[in-house]
């Protein structure tokens, strides 16, 4: 019992360090909000060394088990805010479907730990090599299976670190890995000391190091990428609006409408970028005039006013065809056509809910909870010389959706544009989470991604992953700064737009079996002896 004890702790300890290394949740000993690379080795290292110890299935899988639950829970439980405080569903409730859900998305990682306690060869690399597959399998089932809900993956802890810049080759599921390789490499060389390990591995990790400062000293002389001609100047707005005021009639929706179109009408660069859902109704119940004004000044301007172009969150649709969230564009024109990208990846019970589970309507108050979902790959917004790619919300933590966009270098997007409203979980570390996964993606596609959100964070991020300017957090404000449209392709955007995930299935498939057969070469060796 005390040995089952100190397991529990040590699990328990390490899934919250693994949360905590995403992004740092405290004021203290660290900056907040920053993703702490050295302690996902760590956590990680301290869950390869409990399965390494396992002796049963069953033992393994409770380990993998543990460890992603209180991952996860730690990761996102301020879903409690968004379900309890703005969603009205009760206390006790809301806390048991978070500590539900993390607990039900654990089991990829309990099957895991069982396959590695029954599949791990003697040969101590041969065990780290399947560590890594294996955890990198269940952190992919979080990304493909049930619409996906990978937020808190492993690999956005490598940001701030030495290997960041390798995700412009093998994006955030190869950091991922490679970090869960190093971390079960550690293990192995604490539990059974050889210096023939430890010298492979110092040279593994002073390699993956020097490639990571190459490629980000290349980012400044355009390794994969190159600067377009002239920035593009934009004006991002974050309206601050209470999540629980936000669809009141009597007091946010007015607020929004008045403020967002005063600003919108007062923009004097080249891009003007709202929130997600800034406008907060559909448009045939807005007040009479509201979209002609803002009409008047962006597709057809007086004389004298800058040509601006706007980019403004609004939902679309009606009760017989179904309802998008989407950004639509104003921008000078000839024609009646207007721009517009209707969100593709859906979030559970937010935005989406499958029919078995309409009851859960009834029970929480969220609006505009059920939409219709956009084509994965929707063609940029052409302003100025640039293609501005929009994603809406929690898009951008699909990485290998939005590499679709990128199979032709001449039309792939010069910026992206990220449009949110984070003001359903409160002012909390989602906001710093959120930001970091767009930097990630700055990263992997040698892109800007400006943001403009409700509460935070809204900033502009650079092809670097760089935030040059930002507004802070939980204010109303507008920020004014320059943006550099890139072209040209990162390894990791050519490859992620042909053939998505499938590479690393491969992997893990060629891993896994690699493996199992060693295993069962080594088994059988004992038995003839």
């Amino acid at each position: 019992m005390r040995v089952f004890n100190r397991q529990f702790a040590i699990v328990l300890l390490a899934g919250c360090a693994h949360a905590f290394s995403i992004a740092w949740p405290f004021s203290f000993l660290l900056p907040h909000g920053q993703p702490v690379w050295w302690l996902q080795l760590v956590a990680m290292a301290l869950l390869a060394w409990q399965l390494d110890s396992a002796t049963t299935k069953k033992q393994g899988a409770w380990v993998g088990w543990l460890f992603a639950t209180a991952m996860q829970v730690a990761t996102w439980w301020w879903l409690f805010i968004s379900l309890h405080t703005y969603g009205g569903l009760a206390a006790p409730l809301a806390a048991i479907a978070i500590v539900g859900l993390a607990a039900f998305l654990a089991l990829y990682y309990a099957a895991a730990g069982a396959l590695f306690v029954a599949l791990a060869p003697a040969h101590r690399a041969g065990r780290a090599a399947l560590f890594a597959a294996l955890w990198l399998l269940a952190e992919l089932a979080r990304v493909a299976l049930f619409t996906g809900f990978p937020w808190g993956e492993g690999g956005y802890a490598q940001l701030d670190g030495p290997f960041a810049d390798v995700a412009k080759i093998v994006g955030v599921h190869g950091l991922t890995f490679a970090a869960a390789l190093l971390a079960a490499g550690v293990a192995g060389q604490m539990a059974r000391p050889r210096w023939w390990g430890a010298s492979v591995m110092a040279a593994a990790l002073v390699s993956a190091a020097a490639l990571g400062v190459a490629l980000k000293a290349g980012a400044g002389a355009s390794v994969f990428s190159n600067g377009l001609a002239s920035p593009l100047s934009v004006t991002l707005l974050q309206g601050n609006i209470a999540q629980d005021e936000k669809f009141q009639p009597s007091g946010g929706i007015p607020d929004a409408l008045k403020w967002y179109q005063s600003q919108l009408l007062a923009a004097t660069t080249s891009l003007v970028v709202t929130p997600e859902t800034a406008i907060p109704l559909l448009p045939n119940q807005l007040p009479e005039g509201y979209l002609d004004t803002l009409a008047s000044r962006f597709v057809k301007p007086a004389a004298g006013l800058p040509h601006t172009a706007a980019l403004i969150g609004i939902p679309l649709g009606n009760s017989q065809q179904g309802y998008t969230n989407s950004a639509i564009a104003l921008k000078p024109s000839d024609s009646n056509t207007i721009y517009q990208y209707d969100k593709h990846h859906l979030v559970p019970f937010g935005e989406f809910v499958h029919p078995l589970f309409k009851w859960f309507l009834s029970i929480v108050n969220i609006p505009l909870a059920d939409f219709n979902s956009g084509a994965v790959s929707q063609p940029s917004l052409d302003w100025q010389g640039q293609r501005i790619a929009p994603n809406i919300c929690y898009e951008d933590l699909f990485g290998e959706e939005l590499a679709a966009r990128f199979v032709d270098p001449s039309t792939a997007p010069s910026m992206m544009v990220n449009i949110s409203n984070i003001g359903w979980f409160g002012n909390t570390i989602a906001i710093d989470q959120h930001l970091n996964i767009s930097r990630m993606r700055a990263i992997e596609f040698e892109r800007p991604m400006v943001r403009a959100t409700n509460t935070g964070a809204t900033a502009i991020i650079d092809h670097t992953g760089r935030v040059t300017h930002s507004l802070p957090r939980h204010t109303r404000g507008v920020l004014v700064g320059a943006v550099e449209g890139r072209s040209g392709i990162t390894p990791y955007a050519w490859w992620a737009a042909r053939f998505g995930l499938w590479p690393w299935w491969g992997l893990i498939a060629a891993t896994v079996l690699i493996a199992s057969r060693a295993r069962f070469h080594w088994a059988k060796a004992r038995f003839d002896r």
